[in-house]
């Protein structure tokens, strides 16, 4: 397989790691009976390597930096990407159509650390971000919309405050998702602690499972612009309301393009 991906033989991939651990007079390569994985040694090369070559890409992108060809890898967490990135990749096209973007949709968590290994040039996310030195540029507030099925006791009253909905279960995305966080945290700073009885991987899940009763929720307004079904009924909380701050995130130690900086100027200036 390894072979394969780097169009050499086995036997040539062996002396050349071979080659490699005479030179640096220590294992890099710890060989199992089922499995063949890195020593300390070849973790330490490891990293070094995509060093350099991190290094290289970026001498590339900036000896060919025209300010209108390129490419600019994009990353947005699953609840922003199907309802942001339509519009601003249609505006950015427009403005630069020899250009090329490529998009990834992942957990904050893995975007961070795309980042920070240089795989992607920007993410966009929402608050909190753990990962550090990464640079944080806050884009706009997102309210967060109580959904529920559209026959709900609720949905007839004027007024719905948090109180309302302390007993009520709650279908939410899985941990790994930062809403589910940003949800837990409004209900806690409320007193109270929402019952999940079902978590999902996918928002679009979160929403059908509401309709079918199965729970209320707390959706992102954007998400509620795109949403045309008549099961479900979406509502803002009386009082204090819970929200999401939408952030862009890139690693200010790689080379920042001029095409970048242009992205970065129309996603400033798109909303949902």
């Amino acid at each position: 397989m390894a072979a394969e991906s780097v169009g050499m033989s086995q036997p040539a991939i062996s002396r050349s790691i071979a080659r490699l651990e005479e030179d640096f007079g220590q294992p890099l390569l710890e060989r199992g009976t089922r499995q063949v994985t890195l020593t300390d040694a070849g973790i330490l090369l490891r990293s070094r390597a995509q060093q350099v070559l991190s290094i290289l890409e970026d001498a590339k992108a900036e000896i060919n930096d025209d300010g209108e060809t390129g490419r600019i890898r994009v990353g947005a967490i699953p609840t922003i990407a199907p309802y942001l990135l339509p519009s601003l990749l249609k505006k950015f096209a427009t403005r630069f159509p020899a250009a090329h973007v490529g998009v990834e949709e992942d957990t904050t968590e893995h975007l961070s650390k795309r980042l920070t290994h240089g795989e992607i040039d920007i993410a966009i996310m929402a608050l909190p971000i753990s990962e550090k030195y990464l640079q944080v540029e806050t884009l706009f507030e997102e309210e967060l919309l109580l959904v529920m099925p559209a026959d709900h006791a609720l949905a007839e009253k004027k007024q719905i405050r948090a109180s309302d909905i302390e007993t009520l279960p709650f279908v939410l995305l899985g941990e790994a998702h930062c809403l589910s966080d940003s949800v837990v945290t409004f209900c806690r700073s409320r007193s109270f602690q929402p019952v999940a009885l079902e978590r999902t991987s996918q928002l679009a899940t979160v929403q059908e499972l509401v309709a079918l009763g199965h729970g209320v929720s707390m959706i992102p307004a954007m998400a509620r612009k795109l949403d045309k079904s008549k099961s479900r009924s979406y509502r803002s909380l009386a009082g204090t309301k819970p929200t999401r701050t939408i952030v862009a995130c890139w690693n200010p130690y790689r080379f920042q393009s001029k095409l970048l900086e242009s992205f970065r100027e129309i996603l400033r200036s798109t909303t949902p």
